[in-house]
């Protein structure tokens, strides 16, 4: 039984990493949302668009593996840093 575990240690920890990132996912996709209606008025069209674009991909990235949904994460990350500094100026 202890080989068995070790054998599949590599493979639990990708999985369990997998399953991080996608809970992840979905905080940011309801963060996103929430902020969206929130914001929304707020916001510039290109920076609304971006961020909707950004939160379509980070939905669409969710059968993709780790560095994938991450890539996203960064996208996304970026469009509302952009949006919310043309907010403050």
């Amino acid at each position: 039984m202890k080989k068995e575990a070790e054998a599949n240690a590599d493979s639990d920890k990708l999985l369990r990493e997998r399953t991080e990132k996608l809970n992840e996912a979905d905080g940011m996709i309801f963060q996103t949302e929430t902020q969206l209606n929130e914001l929304g008025s707020k916001l510039s069209d290109e920076n609304k668009v971006a961020v909707a674009y950004a939160l379509i991909e980070l939905r669409m990235a969710q059968s993709l593996d780790i560095p994938a949904i991450q890539m996203v994460f960064d996208n996304i990350n970026a469009a509302w840093k952009k949006a919310t500094e043309a907010m403050c100026v």
